[in-house]
């Protein structure tokens, strides 16, 4: 049926593993959506991550800066000095990246205190940034060019060796840490962070691909029910469709039956017309035979040379056919006339062989012969062919006795119709070819 055809080439396209097919769009924008969401994701868990180690880091600073401060003893002079109560590895090592430094703030470097880590460099301050009440946070540049996160807070100290109690010594406690570890803890939380999000990305995608086919299956099972019944296999779609084709599924099932019941319909008035036409036609025809006139003259007098007629059928049909190679031999006479009209005996001789074109497995012989006043039409094919049951109800009002070809069923009834207009005959039987035999029986001229 060309609407189950239409249907079903829509399907096809619709589900066929091609970029503009539903199944690639929707695997295409989940894929999508999937890889836009973990790279968003992966940069807030990186900035997330990156914050709370600054913030790591900033509170280690200000815990070592308290202690450094806690552990600072001055001296009667204003003098200030640590006298080895702070002590720490990681101060000790030199360039280790933690240091720490104290600057009288009236700027007499000659009593500066360093950590041993510093050997004989000092920090140099290269911008400040977030301010506490009594502390700064910034930037710095240490030894061997090391970018350091410093904190500074200024401390005051009584002078108790004079008479003023209010004399006091103020001194700026540094304590830096070098940026490089901080960024190698980010890089490498990032490292394991891309590939964690590769690796579930990959596998949101394999999931998304299979619940896309997996959910598409039914349009699949849809597609190829109506492949089986445009085959012949099936009458309508069976079997049970999610909530989503369901309604498309009864809609199909209601086309079919419609389609059916029109072509029913169609063979009915077909076969009906051409019963109440053959009575008139055929008095006509006794007419016009017993008395020469006019009258015979237009219902008997046109003369169609038959091989002609046939050569042509079995050229065109051959080029139908020729996906399936089918081999249509033809054999007549040259003289050979038809009594009838050209487009009557193209009717019935067209529908015979295409049908055992339809029929053959790669060979169709037709065979045109005089028989007296009378000349036969002989068209058998290679196929497997039917039994005597079978045929006796070929051509009776359409019937189809397998829809597993395309078609609808009335040839055989016409070229029956037609023949017996005429006066003629059709009858089928066994071909010595393998298959079925039509044999068409009509008036011949001359």
């Amino acid at each position: 049926m060309a609407i189950l055809s239409k249907i079903r080439t829509f399907l096809t396209a619709t589900i066929a593993p091609r970029l503009d097919s539903l199944a690639a769009r929707l695997i295409a924008a989940a894929a999508v959506w999937t890889v836009a969401g973990l790279v968003v994701g992966g940069l807030i868990l990186s900035g997330v991550f990156r914050a709370s180690e600054e913030a790591s880091f900033d509170a280690r600073l200000k815990f070592d800066l308290d202690g450094m401060i806690a552990a600072a003893e001055p001296d009667p002079a204003g003098g200030v000095s640590l006298r080895g109560r702070f002590t720490d590895p990681r101060f000790e090592r030199i360039f280790s990246g933690w240091y720490w430094q104290i600057t009288p703030a009236d700027g007499r470097s000659g009593e500066m205190q360093i950590s041993r880590s510093l050997w004989d460099h000092a920090i140099h301050v290269t911008g400040g940034g977030r301010a506490g009440p009594d502390m700064i946070w910034g930037r710095g540049e240490g030894p061997d060019d090391q970018h350091l996160r410093i904190v500074e807070q200024r401390i005051e100290f009584p002078i108790s060796a004079t008479s003023n109690p209010d004399d006091t010594r103020a001194y700026t406690f540094l304590v830096a840490g070098n940026l490089a570890q901080l960024e190698s803890e980010v890089a490498r939380f990032d490292t394991m962070l891309f590939w964690s999000f590769a690796v579930l990305g990959l596998g949101l995608i394999a999931a998304i691909f299979i619940q896309v086919r997996v959910g598409l299956t039914p349009l699949r099972r849809l597609s190829r029910a109506l492949s089986r019944i445009r085959d012949g296999g099936e009458r309508k779609l069976e079997g049970r469709y999610p909530a989503e084709l369901a309604p498309i599924a009864a809609e199909i099932n209601s086309l079919i039956a419609h389609s059916a019941e029109v072509v029913g319909r169609a063979r009915g008035h077909v076969s009906n017309l051409a019963h109440f036409l053959k009575t008139p036609l055929t008095v006509l025809a006794s007419e016009a035979d017993a008395q020469p006139g006019p009258l015979a003259d237009s219902v008997l007098g046109n003369r169609t040379p038959v091989k002609p007629v046939l050569d042509d059928l079995a050229r065109v049909l051959m080029r139908i056919h020729a996906e399936r190679a089918i081999a249509i031999e033809v054999d007549c006479s040259p003289s050979l006339a038809f009594r009838g009209e050209r487009q009557d005996l193209e009717e019935m001789a067209g529908n015979l062989i295409d049908n055992a074109c339809k029929w053959a497995h790669s060979k169709v012989a037709v065979k045109a012969s005089r028989d007296g006043a009378k000349w036969k039409l002989v068209v058998g094919d290679d196929g497997a062919g039917l039994d005597a049951e079978e045929r006796s109800h070929v051509g009776e009002r359409g019937e189809r006795l397998d829809e597993s070809v395309p078609g609808s069923g009335l040839g055989l009834s016409i070229v029956r119709d037609i023949a017996r207009l005429y006066g003629g005959s059709f009858e089928l039987g066994e071909s010595p070819l393998g298959g079925l035999e039509a044999r068409l029986v009509l008036p011949v001229i001359g």
